[in-house]
C-alpha cells in the first residue's frame, strides 16, 4: 500500500515539474511573470505603511504582523496555485464532460486532475511570502512554522476549491459561486480578523476557511499556542477528507461528453 502511494505521489510530482518546465521554454516570460508577481504584491507595503503612520494598530495588528498575515496568504495561495491550480477550475472539465481525459490514466484520479495544471505566476507568491517573513519578523522557530502553515494553509484553500469545485456534480452554473468564493478568501485572508465582528467573524472562521488558513496560524506565530496548533492541523485533515469524499461521491454522477481527447 505504501509503494503505491509513493508512486502516486512521484508521478504527480513529476507532472508539476513537468509543468514548470514547459513554461520555462521562455525564460523570459517565466522570469518576468515571477518577478512583477511579487512586485504587484509589494505595492501594498506602501498602503500599510500610510495606514500605520496615521494609527498605532489596526484590528489589534502591528506592521509586523500584518506583514506575517500578507507573507502567509502569499506563500499559501501560491504554493496552492503551483501544485494544484487545476482544482480551481475544476467546474470547466465537469461541465464540458472532459474528466474523460483523467478516468482513463493509470493514476489516481484526484491526483491527476489537481496536478495537471501548475500556475508558475504562483511562484512570485510563494517566493514573496518568504521575503516577507525574512525582513519583517525573522527567527529560526517563526520560518519553520511558517513552512509548515504554508503547507497547511495550502492544502486548506485547495480543500476548499475542490469542494467547491465538486458542486458542479450536482449544480450546472456553479463557477461564478465558485470565482466568488476564492475571491472572497483572497480578499478577506489579507486583513486583520480583528476588523471584523459578528456575522463576518463566523463567516470567516467558520464558512469560508480563512480563520483557520491564515488568521490562526499567524495568531500562533506571534504568541505560540499548542491546542490551537493542534486544532489547525485536525482541521486541515477533516477538511482534506470531506472534500476528497465529495469528490469521489459527485463522481459517481458524471456523465461523459465522448470526447476524442488524450493527455501526455
Amino acid at each position: 500500500m505504501s509503494t503505491v502511494v509513493k508512486n502516486q505521489l512521484r508521478v504527480c510530482l513529476l507532472s508539476v515539474k513537468y509543468n514548470i518546465m514547459k513554461e520555462m521554454v521562455n525564460k523570459v516570460t517565466f522570469l518576468t511573470n515571477i518577478l512583477f508577481m511579487m512586485l504587484n504584491n509589494a505595492a501594498f507595503i506602501i498602503q500599510w505603511s500610510i495606514l500605520f503612520s496615521l494609527r498605532e494598530d489596526i484590528g489589534g495588528y502591528s506592521m509586523r504582523e500584518v506583514m506575517l498575515l500578507w507573507g502567509l496568504t502569499a506563500s499559501s495561495f501560491g504554493l496552492s496555485r503551483i501544485l494544484f491550480a487545476r482544482v480551481f477550475t475544476l467546474h470547466e472539465l465537469i461541465v464540458s464532460g472532459k474528466l474523460d481525459a483523467y478516468l482513463v490514466q493509470p493514476k489516481n484520479v484526484l491526483l491527476s486532475v489537481m496536478t495537471s495544471v501548475t500556475v508558475t505566476s504562483a511562484i512570485g507568491d510563494f517566493l514573496y511570502g518568504i521575503v516577507l517573513l525574512c525582513v519583517f519578523s525573522f527567527s529560526i522557530g517563526r520560518l519553520f512554522l511558517f513552512l509548515l502553515f504554508t503547507v497547511t494553509g495550502a492544502l486548506i484553500i485547495t480543500a476548499f476549491g475542490l469542494l467547491v469545485g465538486s458542486m458542479s456534480f450536482w449544480f450546472v452554473r456553479t463557477e461564478m459561486f465558485g470565482v466568488h468564493m476564492f475571491n472572497c478568501m483572497i480578499s478577506f485572508a489579507t486583513y486583520p480578523d480583528g476588523i471584523f465582528r459578528g456575522k463576518a467573524r463566523f463567516l470567516l472562521y467558520y464558512i469560508i476557511p480563512v480563520g483557520m488558513a491564515v488568521y490562526h496560524p499567524v495568531h500562533i506565530m506571534v504568541a505560540f499556542d499548542a491546542g490551537t496548533f493542534l486544532w489547525v492541523l485536525g482541521y486541515t485533515f477533516c477538511i482534506w477528507a470531506v472534500a476528497v469524499f465529495v469528490f469521489y461521491r459527485g463522481l459517481r454522477r458524471y456523465s461523459s461528453s465522448n470526447l476524442m481527447e488524450a493527455r501526455i
